[in-house]
This record gives structure tokens, sequence and C-alpha cells, in this order.
């Protein structure tokens, strides 16, 4: 690294959540939604792309819109384009799919680079001409995950799992919305070449699977392992993202466990939240021999404004997955050079005296006590770096992990007008190292 990586990995005032990181040539790339600052609903602005060399995680570039969703002949004013994926087809071009808001469809878009400026090519579509999720009782084809395997042959996942009440019943009972689903499709990326096959449950059809309490609820996502395939979710308990392996691509998958959870729940047996958690999504990557796992935070006291962060993984000789913690550090492959300066908003632990909540969609009541990150300015480049707002008496905030092995002193930036004082400590239950009084 040329200059030290932290989370979130992209600048303080980029929102890109649902991230699918990738390595083509010699670049790794991520493509996610894009959320904005204090954003009303998921997803509303056009599709970035964000990249950087595979020698330098730390030298993270932009190259700007990739794709709107005014390109779209199906959207409207109201349009949202979701969590995509992108593949490489055996054509060379680069295939971008995505749930265009709640349409029961995949959309898809092509182009001849990985970040250039993709072009609408129409939607994944049976042999017959009807759109995947338009037939009677069709699955819901939400959040498209994409693997094109050794042999050249294209699998598309797609699946949704939600309780079946509200807005949901009805949806539930005109599509198959009950766990995650495969198929292949042909050299043309857009047609199906087989009917899908259902390989995880949703809550509420998993016992006897191994999948309980760990059941499929969205964000497919389809990695190739060591002559294994590793799918990748997020389960019905939202905050974590989890994985089932199987020898084949579209059958035979069995639960693996959890890959990482937002508020480290499972780690080292933790079950409290260390930091506030929302729904998260996200996959793995392996970039010069380090496999990483990419997710997304909450910030602003909501789920509509989620940034990306990192962390390595190890992958065990039996093929299991360690499950990652969350830390400041990410992609830095070690602790962060115990001096410079640091931003707040790299902060890896944030709950108050209460605890650590879990974001809906609006800001509640009960977060009002509660610290949050957000920032100044307006949802453009460079209007300010984020900040974390709100901190009371009681309240944490935790970083992970310096190299403190030399340094002699620390200092803190305070805005705003308070007063108390502030200890400093090794984790959250040992002693105080140092109190600062805040004047």
């Amino acid at each position: 690294m040329r200059k030290p990586v932290f989370n979130p990995y992209l600048p303080s005032w980029e929102y890109v959540p649902d991230g699918e990181p990738h390595v083509f040539g010699n670049r790794l790339y991520v493509f996610g939604s894009h959320d904005r600052f204090n954003g009303t609903q998921f997803c509303m602005n056009d599709y970035v792309c964000w990249s950087c060399p595979v020698d330098d995680l730390s030298d993270w570039q932009c190259s700007g819109t990739i794709y709107r969703k005014d390109q779209d002949p199906h959207a409207d004013g109201n349009s949202i384009m979701q969590a995509p994926d992108v593949a490489q087809g055996r054509d060379g071009r680069y295939y971008l799919y995505y749930a265009l808001g709640l349409k029961p469809f995949v959309s898809v878009a092509v182009c001849d680079t990985p970040d250039g400026q993709y072009r609408y090519l129409g939607v994944v579509s049976y042999a017959d001409g009807t759109p995947l999720g338009l037939k009677d009782r069709d699955i819901f084809a939400f959040d498209p995950g994409l693997l094109v395997d050794d042999d050249g042959r294209c699998y598309l996942y797609v699946g949704f799992g939600p309780e079946e009440k509200g807005f949901f019943a009805a949806a539930c009972k005109k599509y198959r919305m009950d766990g995650a689903y495969a198929l292949e499709l042909c050299d043309d990326m857009l047609t199906v070449k087989a009917d899908p096959v259902r390989i995880i449950p949703k809550a509420g059809a998993a016992e006897g699977s191994g999948f309980e309490g760990h059941e499929f609820f969205e964000a497919s996502s389809m990695r190739k392992i060591g002559g294994k395939y590793y799918f990748i979710y997020s389960s019905v308990l939202s905050h974590e993202l989890c994985y089932a392996v199987s020898d084949f691509p579209d059958r035979g998958f069995t639960f693996g466990g959890t890959l990482v959870s937002i508020g480290d729940i499972g780690y080292q047996g933790n079950r409290e939240p260390l930091n506030y958690m929302g729904n998260t999504h996200g996959s793995l990557v392996q970039v010069k021999g380090q496999w990483y796992v990419f997710y997304h935070r909450q910030t602003n006291r909501h789920n509509f404004s989620r940034q990306g962060c990192a962390e390595p993984v190890a992958i065990l000789p039996d093929g299991r997955i360690s499950q990652a913690e969350i830390t400041s550090q990410g992609l830095n492959n070690g602790p962060l050079p115990g001096r410079g300066r640091y931003p707040a908003y790299m902060a890896c632990n944030l709950w108050s005296r209460h605890g650590a909540l879990t974001y809906g969609t609006a800001s509640t009541p009960e977060a009002e006590d509660h610290p949050y990150l957000t920032q100044s300015g307006e949802d453009r480049e460079c209007d300010g770096d984020q900040y974390i707002a709100n901190l009371r008496d009681g309240a944490t905030v935790g970083f992970k992990y310096f190299d403190l092995s030399r340094p002699t002193g620390i200092t803190l930036c305070i805005g705003g007008a308070c007063e108390g004082v502030i200890e400093i400590r090794s984790n959250p239950k040992s002693g105080a190292l140092c109190s600062i009084p805040v004047l």
C-alpha cells in the first residue's frame, strides 16, 4: 500500500452499498447500488464504478456514471436501480444485470469495458420471449448475481424471501418469493436455457434443511473456489452475510456459516451488537492470494445511506470460511500506523449507553439519544467529510486496529459545544488508559 486504507474504503461522501467485487485484468472493480446522502429510499442515484489496482488497494478511482436509470425503457421518474452484478461473457464484453425497483424481471446492459458507458440490451427472458418473472406464479427475480463458469456456461441467481404480510402478502400469492433460485442462460446472456431451480429456502420453508436460523432473504452472489461453488447471501437476520457450498452450480447446497455480521454478532461467540445494524449485501473476491469479503454499513440513522466496507477472510484447508471481524483497518491487511491524523467516520464500533439499535427505513424516536454517522454539505463530491454526531454520556466509539507500539500521545479534535471527559480504553471492558477533559 502506498498509503493506509481503512473502512469505508471509498471517500466519505460516497454511498455505494451492495458491492459486488470483481478482478478484471489488473484492477479490482466494485459494482454496487448507489445511495444518496440522507436519501428517502434505497438506490436513488445512477450506477457508478470505482476501481483500484490490485497492487494498491488504497488507490480507489471513480470512472463516473456508467449507466443511468433513464436508459432503461421500463423506468419512470420514481424508478430505482437496485443491487447489480457484472459478468464477462464468452464474447469478451461485460454484462450488467440489475433489478428495476420492484419490477419482477432482470434488466441487462452491455459494455466493451468493465467501467465504460453501458447501453441497454434487454430483459432476461424465456425461449418464447416471456420475460423471466412474468409467467403465472413465476419467481420474483430480485438481486441478480452471475457466475460464468470455467467451461463458459453462465448461471443467473435471483430470489427473495420476505415474510408473507403487508405488501408482501399479496405479492407472495402472485410470485414465488420462497428463496434463492439458479438458472442457466444461453450464450446470448439473455435467454433462459432451463427453468429456475430453488437452491436455498426462505424462513418458514427450511425445516430439516440445515439453514434454520440463517435462511435466505436476499442478495444472491456466487463464487467458485477450489472447484466448489460458494453461494453468498443475506440471511433472514439481515445484518449478516452467509454462505452455502455445493459441488454443483445449481443444486446440492449445504449451509456453510456466517461470513460477516455488521454488528459482529456471532464473531468469537459474541451475542450483543457492537455496532448499529441494518441490512447488508456483498460478496467475496481474491486479490493476489488474499480473500476479502465486501459488505456495507448504515449511516444517518436509517437504511438509505449505506457505505461499502471490506475485511480479509481466511478460507481453511477444509473449505470452511472463518467469520470476519468488522474493523477500521479493512483492506489495509494489518494494523494501521499509530501516527498521523485519522477521521472519526472510520469507527467500526458505535453505540450509546443504551446499546446499539437496528436501523430501519427512517430515523425513529428511540434513536434520538444515539450517536450516528453523518456529513456536512450535500450529496455531491467533496462537500465535507463525515463525522460522528450526537455523542452523549455513556456512548462508545471503537476503532480497530492501530499499531501503538511507538506513539507517546494522542490528540482528539472535537467540534460543537460540549464538555465532559473522554476515556481512552483498549477495549470496552478494560479500565481507562487515560482521560481527556473536554471543556
